[in-house]
């Protein structure tokens, strides 16, 4: 049941945070300022020097079940290249699991564990086989390589499946995602680029509010 809850408030909340930094504290920080601007999903990818570490604080700080909205929030782990990755994140405190591409293992792995997994697929091969190892949401990466039109392609011969595009999605770009049947998106380098160059880390929660804002409008 939780995994469905967990699918669920993924694709109610609509847009993911993935961050990146040179520390787990740098990380944890932009995660704190991304949750204050609305986005409540947090990706914290394995690229990151021991993330492991602030997978776990924000874990420990957050919960997908508190009743305290400010302390709301959904903490998975990105960038997972095999199963002992996504395990070791998942005793950490990841609720979810993603990847840049589809490795089987790490899917079986975390259906043993009814832990969401959103492995990156390119084709629509890569999709069916995702699909027929019992993936619930695909995420399509690199986005940038595609227009909103590919989800439309897309779901002309797999209509069953959910997308989450991930990699060169903007605030210009947002809607027509949302609105080409994209479940979810999936924000990285352009919710922290400005905070990392500038020091200031309350910027990411300012992009991060003007994400949540353009994401409502798209679905209504």
């Amino acid at each position: 049941m939780k995994k469905l809850q967990l699918l669920q408030q993924i694709t109610n909340e609509g847009v993911v945070a993935v961050l990146r930094g040179d520390t787990p504290e740098e990380v944890v920080e932009m995660a704190d300022q991304a949750i204050a601007g609305g986005i409540k999903v947090i990706e914290v990818t394995m690229t990151v020097p021991f993330a492991l570490r602030a997978i776990e604080e924000l874990a420990k700080r957050y919960s997908s079940t508190a009743k305290d909205a400010s302390k709301y929030a959904i903490i998975g782990v990105g960038t997972a290249l095999d199963p002992e990755t996504a395990r070791a994140a998942i005793l950490s405190g990841a609720e979810f699991v993603v990847g840049p591409s589809l490795n089987p293992s790490t899917v079986t792995l975390c259906n043993r564990y009814r832990v969401p997994i959103m492995p990156g697929c390119m084709t629509i091969a890569d999709i069916q086989a995702a699909l027929e190892l019992g993936v619930d949401i695909v995420k399509l990466f690199p986005g940038n390589l595609y227009s909103p039109a590919m989800i439309k392609a897309i779901k002309g011969p797999l209509p069953q499946a959910n997308i989450m595009p991930t990699g060169g999605v903007s605030l210009s770009n947002l809607g027509e995602w949302i609105q080409a049947g994209a479940v979810a998106v999936g924000i990285g380098s352009d919710l922290t680029s400005e905070a990392v160059k500038t020091g200031n880390y309350s910027l990411v929660a300012k992009k991060a509010a003007q994400y949540i804002e353009a994401y409502q409008a798209a679905k209504k």
